[in-house]
């Protein structure tokens, strides 16, 4: 693809790839001789236990099959709904991470400098001492929100949010600050809750900025397979990359970084102008229209031509198709949108031509999110008359979302001392080292610490560079609260984790641990319960909850998946849904998306964009064993137009250098990028020498990756870095 407005069609891509001669030798024919092949092997002699996958957030349900009390294998759990039965190479690969040799074994005190690698081992007593030692020591010197808590998506991270609060700190960050809480606020903003895609009934699709056929979310990812496979659904997909969701995609656009909101204006500019919208629905249901429709004035297809680099007519005959198949047709929501630093107002224009589309709460469209009974734990946490007024992050950016935080601006408060300084931090199954923008500033962060305690089951680069390390159980180890899902038509479902082997080494699980430091700083009385009492008040109005899932892996608690807002008023200020929106009016917020073009890529430069595969979690299974035979290192994926000008071949070792880090890997040269980018994934060249496939292997992204934000959010801004890439000489 040396044009980028070249595109491949899906029966094209099965030519290529040979899968139409596949798909025809399968069948009865050949699922009927495998069955045979295995009828010959003896049943094994194990045990079937229940669990749910922890390798990603998608939580999907597995049955472990454990013999003499070691895992010899993952099958996914036919009963679980949300994975439609199954279970990706990731999950299959939970095992590698439960036996890695890498994994921590003991509670680890650094000995040497920060990131020296000198670590000496402790009991856990010493160690539980001490970490409550040195958070009172930090709340003492400067206040409870001197003391920064950091957790992961687990079904443990609920007590790291409860522990900073009866500690008294406000300041919590997630790693979602570093993923998805942009497009969660624009959605939110939009409709009044974040919408989950009904992607398997619908008839028309526009993905942009999202990969879910390497990218999994379920069931989503599953359901577009079989929407496009079975139920005729067209597939519009707008990347700079030519993903695996192209290949199967009927349309494939290579999309200017950047401009994904010039795009959706076209798209509603038509279906406005044209009257391809429901007026009695928009009407009704929504708030603004004719201030939208003057707004949409000059955002014309030629206008988003002129800055996509996708053909006006092309922009128009969407717009029109889209509309034709409406209710049943979406722009997806997506869900990582730490792009830009208007990522926000980008994904409200996506929201915004959904809502034109008059797709919410029906079939094929946007669905709300179902009740799944379960109930919170209360608990009164202490007042501290000395403490701060707020959070440290707090007033920077006009709509964080405060139970996530903003991990990339309060970085820079805690670097700057502003408003105050902040000298402990707790962190638990998330690598900011690995996974943030700018790593230099992370260790700089880090260097600030008085004390930085890592709950992991690996030593990651963030525990690395701590001073205490102590090591976690895996999921398949521990004793976990119930969780709700939401599968979007698929379910509304609980799940809980028992243990289906017991813990290896001395590793401990996260509640057992802050139990045992909350205890020692005379704040065990909230923390003085056991999990199995945990999960009865969770699920004490669905008492039935607990036993049907000790028998099926999973609870459903029926529930209606659509019109659940007929006769329902939106959380909005309209109670409608906000085509314009009031409260970004008060707060000074364009209250309609203004398309600012994005900066033009610098001669002899490309802009740097990030993604996920099959294969990977953020920073978490560059290490994995099993996931590592398939994808040994990762590769700078560089055009093949581009690559010719610079001089560089395909498997050569090239220099990767921004404005904040340089990096060394080997050249994908391939058509499957735009001429004006590169893409490398995330996870590699890691600093933890513990981590001994992904240490220095690879190129760390995030050494590369400026440190942008989202001016609405602050969620991190991943794609505004410019990279100079040269040949590397031996």
């Amino acid at each position: 693809m040396s044009n980028p407005q070249q595109t491949m069609s899906r029966r094209d891509f099965f030519k290529a790839s040979g899968l139409v001669a596949a798909g025809a030798m399968g069948g009865p024919a050949l699922l009927g001789g495998l069955k045979k092949a295995r009828a010959a092997v003896p049943a094994p002699a194990w045990d079937s236990k229940f669990s749910a996958c922890d390798i990603c957030f998608n939580k999907c349900g597995l049955i472990a099959r454990v013999e003499d009390g070691v895992v010899k294998k993952l099958d996914p759990n036919p009963k679980f709904l949300k994975s439609r039965g199954m279970l990706c190479a990731r999950g299959n690969a939970g095992i590698a991470q439960v036996y890695d040799p890498d994994r921590l074994k003991h509670p680890l005190l650094r000995k040497g400098a920060r990131g020296e690698g000198k670590w000496q081992r402790i009991p856990w007593d010493e160690a539980l001492d001490m970490a409550a030692q040195k958070m009172e020591e930090v709340r003492k010197k400067h206040t409870p929100c001197g003391h920064l808590f950091s957790a992961g998506t687990d079904l443990h991270s609920q007590f790291v949010s409860r522990f900073a609060e009866v500690y008294g700190s406000f300041n919590v960050t997630s790693h979602e600050s570093l993923c998805l809480v942009s497009g969660n606020r624009a959605f939110l903003d939009t409709y009044g809750e974040v919408p989950f895609a009904d992607v398997l009934n619908s008839k028309y699709i526009i993905m942009a900025g999202a990969n879910r056929f390497e990218a999994l979310v379920t069931p989503d990812s599953m359901d577009l397979m079989t929407a496009i496979r079975d139920h005729g659904c067209k597939l519009v997909t707008l990347d700079p990359r030519y993903t695996k969701t192209a290949a199967l995609s009927h349309e494939w656009h290579p999309i200017r970084p950047g401009t994904d909101m010039a795009f959706m204006l076209a798209l509603a500019h038509v279906i406005i102008s044209e009257k391809l919208y429901d007026p009695q629905w928009v009407a009704e249901k929504t708030y603004g229209i004719e201030l939208l429709a003057e707004h949409l004035g000059p955002y014309t297809p030629g206008f988003a031509a002129e800055q996509c680099g996708i053909p006006a007519e092309d922009i128009a005959r969407i717009a029109r198709e889209l509309a034709a198949a409406a209710p049943a047709s979406m722009v997806y929501p997506g869900r990582r949108t730490s792009d830009y630093e208007d990522s926000t107002q980008i994904r409200r224009s996506f929201a915004i031509v959904n809502a034109l589309l008059g797709n919410w709460d029906k079939p094929g469209g946007l669905l709300a999110a179902r009740q799944v009974g379960l109930t919170g734990v209360p608990y009164d946490a202490p007042w501290y008359d000395e403490n701060r007024d707020d959070r440290i992050d707090a007033h920077k950016v006009p709509m964080m979302f405060e139970h996530e935080g903003s991990f990339v601006v309060t970085r820079d408060a805690v670097l700057n001392d502003d408003p105050y300084p902040i000298r402990g931090w707790f962190v638990y199954k998330t690598n900011p080292m690995g996974t943030a923008p700018n790593r230099k500033k992370t260790i700089e962060m880090m260097n600030r610490m008085d004390f930085v305690t890592v709950v992991d089951i690996a030593m990651s680069d963030t525990a690395w560079m701590a001073d205490l390390v102590l090591p976690s159980q895996s999921y398949l180890e521990r004793t976990d609260p119930c969780s709700g899902l939401q599968g979007s038509v698929a379910c509304a479902c609980v799940v809980k984790r028992d243990p289906v082997i017991d813990p290896l080494y001395e590793s401990r699980s996260l509640f057992d641990i802050i139990k045992g430091i909350a205890g020692r700083m005379e704040l065990g009385e909230y923390f003085d319960f056991t999990i199995e009492e945990y999960r009865k008040q969770q699920t004490r109005d669905i008492p039935e909850a607990l036993k049907v899932m000790d028998r099926d892996g999973v609870y459903y608690n029926p529930s209606k998946v659509y019109g659940i807002y007929d006769g329902r008023i939106y959380k909005t200020l309209s109670k409608k849904i906000e085509l314009y929106n009031q409260r970004y009016l008060q707060m000074g917020l364009d209250p309609m998306p203004v398309y600012t073009e994005p900066a033009r890529t610098p001669a002899n430069q490309f802009r740097l964009v990030v993604g996920r595969d099959a294969l990977t979690t953020q920073s978490s299974t560059a290490n994995n064993s099993l996931l590592r035979e398939f994808e040994p290192s990762n590769t700078l994926w560089l055009n093949t137009r581009a690559a010719e000008g610079l001089g560089i071949r395909d498997g050569e070792k090239v220099e990767v250098s921004s404005s904040v880090g340089r990096q060394e890997l080997a050249a994908e040269v391939t058509d499957r990028i735009r001429p004006d980018t590169v893409y490398m994934l995330s996870g590699f060249n890691t600093l933890s020498s513990m981590q001994t496939r992904s240490h220095n292997n690879g190129a760390s992204i995030n050494e590369l990756l400026e440190d942008d934000y989202d001016a609405v959010t602050g969620n991190a801004a991943m794609h505004t870095t410019f990279v100079t890439v040269t040949r590397k000489v031996a």
